[in-house]
């Protein structure tokens, strides 16, 4: 029997679990907010055309608004300032779009601090119980934050000195880059970076180094509890937008039970 046929029979017969990783898409999307003066996205939003009526007697269907970075979203390369040569979301190859992933479960941590930050050597213990990163791969990091996702408030945590939120150090991030195989990183929350990553000298260093390097990033994810520590492959597909630096995308996990 050929391998896509196991894979196709697997899946129906529940052999193989389909998890959505994927938050769904409203205007009650929490986006990510820059303080003045630098420009915004926009929230999600829809337009009607038509719905059964005089507009369009048989069809229903919409425009919608929103930005590259809204929601579940992929970064690609040319997001950052040090990937501004590197693949824009149309480039990057489809083969690339499906990759194993293991997940980095930090979620008891970020519950006790909101700042949180995943280091070095929290990879590298992670690895000598669990294996090797996956090469092409992504590392999925979960603290738990997609608990917050139905409140912006609640989501981007901010208060007077800015947003608090888990992420990764500026070491962690730069060690991820420049020293792993993995093809990106996937969070639950509204960017790849932690909410004080402002206040990081550089600032932002998962965007800097990780888009630098020409890898991706996953963000606003949701599910990560049910996936297993590796095994889980994962199906990311953006939209191909010629030009585009993300793209709001589906997200699933094959998961054998």
């Amino acid at each position: 029997m050929s391998v896509l046929r196991d894979l196709v029979d697997g899946i129906r017969s529940g052999g193989i679990e389909v998890l959505d990783l994927t938050a769904p898409l409203s205007d009650k999307t929490p986006i990510l907010l820059l303080p003045e003066p630098f420009g915004q996205t926009v929230p999600f939003s829809m337009q009607e055309i038509s719905r059964y009526d005089d507009r369009g007697p048989a069809w229903y269907w919409n425009n919608f608004t929103t930005g590259e970075h809204t929601g579940t979203h992929f970064d690609a390369p040319v997001h950052w300032v040090t990937g501004r040569d590197g693949e824009d979301v149309a480039q990057v190859a489809p083969v690339k779009l499906i990759a194993p992933a293991v997940v980095l479960d930090f979620s008891a941590q970020s519950a006790a601090d909101p700042d949180f930050l995943l280091e070095v050597d929290h990879v590298k213990a992670w690895e000598a119980e669990h294996g090797p990163l996956p090469d092409g791969g992504w590392l999925l990091y979960r603290t738990g934050w997609d608990v917050r996702a139905h409140d912006q408030a609640e989501f981007l945590n901010a208060d007077e000195t800015g947003p608090h939120t888990p992420g990764m150090s500026f070491d962690c991030a730069r060690y991820l880059a420049e020293e792993t195989p993995i093809t990106g990183i996937g969070v639950e929350t509204v960017g790849t970076d932690a909410g004080a990553a402002h206040s990081f000298d550089p600032a932002f260093p998962c965007h800097s180094f990780l888009l630098g390097a020409g890898k991706y990033g996953l963000t606003q994810l949701r599910n990560l509890d049910r996936l297993p520590p590796t095994g889980a492959v994962v199906v990311a597909g953006p939209l191909p937008i010629v030009g585009g630096s993300g793209s709001p995308v589906r997200v699933l996990a094959l998961v054998e039970r």
